[in-house]
């Protein structure tokens, strides 16, 4: 297995970095961009950035946001928030951003992950999944920032996801967002057991160990964390050297990143 990635997703309500439980009660925390440096000199793998009210609104409002954090921030840069079209995603590249998460645009039209693969790469085109659990065991999931009931199970609509050409999975548990007790190890578990793409993991990280579970117990390929790093509960480097001592593979950082310019 090739490195697993430490990931720092960020949620936007413009021009805002937000935190929310669940996805719901967002609290302001400043600007992104400052944050994301923080975390790119000290050395994270990747940086998401979601416009959490974009599919609301009908549109994104990140591009000048990636712009920016693009020019001093040297890491893959993933976008996503009211993508709708082929045309949306080639702003998004053009802003900086690497490779796009779409939901709901997936969920009502599940031909344009073909779509953006196809022009633009798989690798480009990752599927955003954001699943609630059912009393009986089941999961579903949801879109518009998980407001919105899609009566799909989130394991069968990875797999069509991987068929129709997506490169990646973002699965969020809506159930573990922002509570930072710990990832639905069992949901992680059962997408990463059902395609041979990439899942990163996302939601509940609170403890180092939560990283350790989701890798070796949900079986994912990178993990997203938000409140354990907005709030500086842990430093990336202090979950990159427990995912060491556990024998995880990760990303070796020879000497302090530099701060950007």
């Amino acid at each position: 297995m090739s490195n697993i990635r430490l990931i720092a997703r960020l949620d936007v309500k413009a021009p805002n970095l937000v935190k929310g439980v669940q996805l719901e009660g967002l609290r302001k925390l400043g600007d992104p961009n400052e944050f994301a440096r923080s975390y790119y000199n000290q050395g994270i793998d990747e940086i998401v950035y979601i416009d959490v009210v974009a599919s609301l609104y009908e549109r994104n409002s990140l591009f000048e946001v990636v712009s920016d954090a693009s020019k001093n921030i040297f890491v893959p840069l993933m976008v996503g928030g009211g993508l709708r079209s082929c045309e949306d995603v080639e702003k998004a590249l053009n802003a900086g951003a690497d490779k796009i998460a779409i939901n709901t645009a997936a969920i009502k039209n599940p031909e344009l992950i073909s779509k953006i693969a196809n022009r633009f790469g798989s690798q480009c085109m990752v599927l955003s999944i954001q699943a609630s659990r059912h009393a009986e065991g089941k999961w579903e999931a949801y879109y518009d920032n998980g407001r919105e009931h899609s009566y799909l199970d989130p394991v069968e609509w990875a797999q069509r996801g991987y068929k129709l050409g997506a490169g990646e999975i973002l699965l969020t548990s809506i159930d573990q967002e922002g509570t930072t007790r710990g990832m639905d190890v069992e949901l992680i578990r059962s997408v990463s057991d059902a395609v041979s793409i990439p899942v990163i993991a996302s939601g509940g990280v609170g403890s180092p160990e939560d990283f350790i579970d989701a890798v070796k117990e949900g079986g994912c390929n990178a993990v997203a964390m938000a409140s354990i790093l907005h709030y500086r509960k842990f430093s990336i480097s202090e979950i990159r050297a427990v995912a060491q001592a556990h024998g995880i593979e990760v990303r070796h950082i020879i000497e302090e990143m530099k701060p950007a310019p």
